[in-house]
C-alpha cells in the first residue's frame, strides 16, 4: 500500500546468522544452489507457468483475465514494487516512492541482485500517473498493496488487466503473504512466491532461536504521530514482527484499540513494560520530539526507562516505514536491523 512520507510508515537480525536468509528474500527469486541445477528445471517452470494460463481473478470492480504469462508488469504503489521485485521481476513503470531521495537498502539489494539499474518512475505526487502507465504498454498492471484503487480502476483497467484485491476492505486488512499470494498467481510465480515466504519465515525463526531472552518479555510500542503518542501494540494487533520473535504484548495493551489508541503526557505510565520501543516518523511534525519526550518526569520514572530497556527505532533508513507496512521485499530486513536493537533494550544497554 502507499507508505507514509518515508518513514512511515509503514515499508534482521542476530548478528549475520540471518544474513543469508535475509539476502535472499531481499534478493528474492530463492538461493539458487548452482548453475546446472537452473539449466534442468528452467524449462519444466516456464512449462508449469505456461499451462496456468488463462488466469482469472475477481476483484472489487470486477474480474482481471489475464491470458498469458505477463513479461512487462507496471506497479502503482511503493507496495506493489514491492512484490515484484520479490518475486523476481523488474518493473516497467513504478511510481517515484523516495520523490528522488535514496533507494531503501533492502530495494538497492533486489535492484542489484536483479541488475535493473535505476527503476523507470513516475512522478506519484497528484496519484497515479496513468498516461506513463499506458506509454509503458505493461502486459499487466500491480495494484495490491494501494489505497488508491477506488479512484485508479476505471482509468487503468483500460490500459491492461489491473491485479487487485477481491474486496475494498481488503486495502488494510490483506496480510503481505496474501498479497504477494494473488500478485504471484496472475504473473505465473506461485513457486517463487512460496519460496519468498519460507525464506522470510525462516529469518524470523533463526533470530528468535539465536534470542531465547526474548521469549515472553512484554513489550509496548509506541509511535509519536503529529496529534498524538499512540499505542501501537494494542492487544487486537494482529501478532507482528515482536510476537513472531518470541516478545507478548502487555496487560495494558487491552485498554487499546485501532480505534482507540492515543496514550495522553499523563498517562505514559501506561507505556510500562519489560521493553519499550518508541519511533518518530514525523520528525519536527511530530507531538513531541525524543529529547521533549526523555525529559518528561513521569516518562522518566518508568521503570523500563530507569533499568534502560527502552529503545527508540530509527525512522532514518526507513525501519519505522518497514515496521509499519511489511512486506515481501523488507521482512526479513526489517528482521535484520529490528533484532539487534531489542538486543540491546532487553540487555538494558
Amino acid at each position: 500500500m502507499n507508505r507514509l512520507a518515508r518513514p512511515t510508515g509503514r515499508r534482521g537480525g542476530a548478528a549475520r546468522a540471518l544474513a543469508a536468509a535475509a539476502a535472499c528474500v531481499a534478493l528474492v527469486a530463492g538461493c539458487s544452489s548452482g548453475t546446472d541445477e537452473k539449466k534442468t528445471d528452467d524449462k519444466p517452470a516456464a512449462g508449469a507457468a505456461a499451462a496456468a494460463f488463462p488466469v482469472s481473478l475477481a476483484n472489487a470492480w470486477g474480474k482481471t483475465e489475464v491470458g498469458k504469462k505477463p513479461v512487462k508488469v507496471a506497479t502503482v504503489s511503493d507496495g506493489d514494487t514491492d512484490i515484484a521485485l520479490a518475486l523476481g521481476v523488474v518493473p516497467v513503470i513504478t511510481p517515484d516512492a523516495e520523490d528522488g531521495g535514496p533507494v531503501p537498502e533492502y530495494k538497492q539489494r533486489a535492484i542489484d541482485k536483479l541488475g535493473a539499474g535505476k527503476l523507470k518512475t513516475y512522478d506519484d505526487s497528484d496519484g497515479t500517473d496513468y498516461e506513463a502507465v499506458a506509454a509503458a504498454e505493461p502486459d499487466v498492471i500491480l495494484g495490491m498493496n494501494t489505497w488508491g484503487m477506488d479512484k485508479d480502476y476505471a482509468k487503468l483497467a483500460p490500459i491492461a488487466p489491473v491485479v487487485t484485491y477481491s474486496d475494498k476492505m481488503h486495502a488494510d486488512t490483506l496480510t503481505w503473504q496474501e498479497r504477494l499470494t494473488t500478485a504471484a498467481k496472475a504473473l505465473g510465480l506461485e513457486a517463487e512466491a512460496k519460496k519468498v515466504i519460507a525464506a522470510n519465515e525462516k529469518a524470523t525463526a533463526d533470530a528468535a532461536a539465536a534470542h531465547p531472552e526474548f521469549k515472553g518479555k512484554k513489550y509496548t510500542y509506541a509511535v509519536v504521530h503529529p496529534e498524538q503518542i499512540t499505542f501501537m501494540s494494542y492487544a487486537d494487533q494482529d501478532p507482528g514482527i515482536f510476537e513472531q520473535l518470541g516478545f507478548s504484548k502487555t496487560d495494558n495493551a487491552k485498554k487499546y484499540t485501532a480505534d482507540k489508541n492515543s496514550v495522553s503526557l499523563e498517562n505514559l505510565d501506561e507505556l510500562e513494560a519489560d521493553v519499550l520501543l518508541m519511533t518518530y516518523p514525523f520528525g519536527d511534525n511530530g507531538l513531541l520530539s525524543a529529547d521533549e519526550l526523555e525529559s518528561n518526569k513521569l516518562f522518566q520514572s518508568l521503570d523500563v526507562v530507569k533499568d534502560k530497556h527502552y529503545a527508540v527505532v530509527p525512522s532514518d533508513g526507513n525501519l519505522a516505514s518497514a515496521l509499519a507496512y511489511p512486506d515481501a521485499l523488507n521482512s526479513s530486513w526489517v528482521v535484520e536491523k529490528l533484532t539487534p536493537i531489542l538486543a540491546k533494550a532487553v540487555a538494558g544497554k
